[in-house]
């Protein structure tokens, strides 16, 4: 899977384990090299990794190697990559070939070592979406991964998302090669600059306050955007005048600071949102998101008409994150670019955008504040 290592010597080198996973299959068969591609995806046209380091079955040999078993095994086993069970050694060959677009290893051995390194120096979080038989002797996995640099003070938050492709020697049914493509870059060849470009530039420093946030999951990081899938929650809300103004936060900011039916003083959260329907109409709501613990039918009531609690349904949100004072006009050319990267790749936007704002403007400098514009999708697909 997509993971990355820090080393730590002359300079920041940056490198990403592939998964290993953990089963004994039987030997059988003998190895052939292999010259057919994996199918035709956006993701894998540059990676000449994929056809160097996988197997083939143009004549396939007599093999006992039951792919479907170890495509069940890894559902099982990977959830364990960065915890303290860790994985199974024994899927793979001593000697294995794994590709990433800045890493390299051609052993069992040094791939561990990046692996125990990423759990000390990023925390990772691990995803893992699905697991598919992609060949007689090659399994594809998708995944996302989330990590914290945690040597620099401000912690920043890496993400990476993708595909492994892991080709399987049939002598021996363990894994004999793996390629991670990542979904941010299109240049997924190793050394790849771009890649390396793509690290460096998620350590730049963004001010998230320590509070709480709708609770969402990554599922896809492009060069241009975020695809999140989010819970459910409730947000107090009331009339705004535009996308990027602040007029009505005092009335929901009351609200949560007891001018309610109980009297009831309610934790601040992360972020205020401001939001529009419908690119045809001016109306404009802005809302303060509540704490996950509370029900919409136990909260107290508004003290005035102009306010409303609403249980936002959740679903799968396309995001683009910018720093800097968000004024109407570059909100409005943020929204209107991650539309077009929607529409350009496929995808479905929906009506309306919302404008996530996570820093107090009077106690943040600008060019590390936290925004996002954020645009539901009418659908979506990891397949």
């Amino acid at each position: 899977m997509a993971a990355l290592q820090f080393s730590l010597q002359n300079s920041l080198a940056v490198s990403t384990p592939s998964l290993v996973f953990g089963f004994r299959p039987p030997n059988s068969g003998r190895l052939i090299t292999r010259s057919r591609t994996v199918p035709s995806k956006p993701h894998t046209r540059n990676s000449k990794w994929v056809v160097r380091l996988s197997l083939v079955d143009q004549n396939p040999p007599k093999s006992t190697v039951d792919v479907d078993q170890l495509v069940d095994f890894l559902y099982e086993d990977l959830p364990h990559l960065f915890d303290e069970q860790g994985i199974d050694r024994t899927a793979y060959d001593d000697r294995v070939r794994f590709r990433d677009p800045i890493t390299k290893h051609d052993t069992i051995t040094g791939y561990l070592f990046n692996i125990s390194l990423l759990r000390e120096l990023f925390r990772p979080e691990f995803l893992l979406h699905w697991v598919k038989k992609t060949g007689a002797y090659e399994i594809t996995t998708r995944w996302s991964m989330v990590m914290k640099f945690v040597l620099l003070p401000w912690k920043p938050q890496l993400v990476f998302t993708g595909n492994s492709i892991m080709g399987i020697n049939p002598e021996t049914g363990k894994f004999c090669s793996h390629v991670d493509l990542w979904d941010s870059i299109q240049d997924n060849d190793y050394f790849s600059v771009e890649g390396l470009l793509d690290v460096f530039k998620q350590l730049r420093f963004y001010k998230t306050p320590e509070l709480e946030s709708p609770k969402y999951e990554i599922l896809k990081r492009t060069a241009n955007y975020e695809v999140r899938k989010y819970a459910p929650f409730i947000v107090v809300e009331t009339s705004g005048d535009k996308l990027a103004g602040s007029a009505g936060f005092n009335t929901v900011a009351g609200y949560i600071f007891g001018k309610n039916s109980a009297k009831e003083k309610i934790p601040m959260t992360t972020p205020v949102f401001t939001q529009t329907f419908d690119s045809e109409s001016p109306k404009v709501s802005i809302q303060i998101v509540l704490p996950s613990e509370k029900d919409l039918y136990s909260l107290p009531d508004p003290e005035q008409d102009t306010i409303g609690l609403r249980k936002v349904e959740g679903g799968t949100a396309a995001v683009l994150k910018f720093s800097g004072k968000p004024t109407e006009e570059i909100v409005q050319e943020k929204a209107k670019e991650l539309r077009s990267s929607l529409i350009k790749d496929g995808l479905k936007p929906g009506n309306g955008c919302l404008l996530a704002r996570y820093n107090d403007p009077g106690r943040t400098w600008n060019f590390i504040m936290r925004n996002e514009v954020l645009i539901w999708l009418e659908e979506f697909s990891l397949e």
